[in-house]
């Protein structure tokens, strides 16, 4: 998940000629998806990661356009819609800004598993995380029976963050199970280590050591590509309108089910 509670900031230029799903989910929500799904690596060198993620990314069919949902936002209130904003040009505009899409990666480990990718812009806040949804349990007893899955969620912006939603019983002399929040807030945890570094310190310090392992390589580039072009082409060539949505909300109506 990328969401951003701001629009284009005077992008327009560049934004206009991409889009959300170039801009975000065709390199870094795939290159976050491709992490949480590979296998683990020999080593954590830049070859042996490298390998996993392309295993990954080689065993994921092309986007189908019935799997990805975009909208772009609207005015809502005193919040301007995109094709009022200035940097935006062309006022009949049908760029996204925003798009869930749902991929399969098709190996023994994670044949059926939807993993759906999903940024948007003006939406109700900002944060970029990962949630992993676990299945409920099978056959539980009654008293479990309408007990939602576990959930472990990985922030990476803001406050970087991990974090369970388990099933605990609530103590006291009457059986009652509530979800509850089990964190670990790195800047509380690490507050003795200084200040946590920032995503492109950390890049910039790799390009001086000669280290690859966060950088992404040509055979993953063709591969993403390989994944999003067909349904880039279906949208342009089918003058696929993105969905409204109003400045500030969740998105477009369709990504909730999308995601379901």
């Amino acid at each position: 998940i990328f969401k951003e509670d701001f629009g284009i900031e005077g992008r327009g230029g560049y934004f206009d000629e991409y889009g959300i799903v170039r801009d975000v989910l065709q390199n870094h929500l795939l290159q976050v998806m491709a992490l949480v799904a590979m296998e683990q690596p020999l080593s954590f060198s830049a070859e042996d990661v490298l390998a996993e993620k392309i295993k990954v990314l080689r065993s994921i069919r092309p986007l189908e356009l019935n799997n990805l949902a975009v909208g772009q936002y609207a005015r809502c209130g005193s919040h301007a819609g995109y094709l009022e904003e200035p940097s935006v040009v062309n006022k009949q505009s049908t760029t996204e800004t925003f798009a869930a899409a749902v991929l399969h990666v098709h190996n023994p480990r994670w044949e059926g598993v939807p993993f759906v990718l999903k940024a948007g812009k003006a939406l109700t806040d900002r944060k970029v995380e990962v949630r992993i949804q676990f299945h409920k349990v099978p056959g539980a007893v009654g008293a479990l029976a309408n007990c939602v899955g576990n959930e472990l969620v990985m922030r990476l912006q803001p406050e970087e963050t991990i974090y369970w939603k388990v099933q605990n019983k609530v103590p006291g002399l009457i059986f009652e199970v509530q979800q509850i929040r089990m964190d670990l807030l790195y800047a509380t945890k690490y507050s003795r280590h200084g200040k946590l570094p920032e995503a492109y310190e950390r890049l910039l310090l790799e390009v001086l050591a000669g280290q690859k392992s966060n950088f992404v390589s040509s055979a993953e580039l063709n591969l993403s590509w390989h994944i999003f072009t067909p349904v880039l082409h279906q949208l342009e060539h089918a003058s696929h309108a993105p969905e409204l949505y109003p400045s500030g909300s969740r998105g477009p109506s369709r990504a909730p089910a999308l995601a379901a």
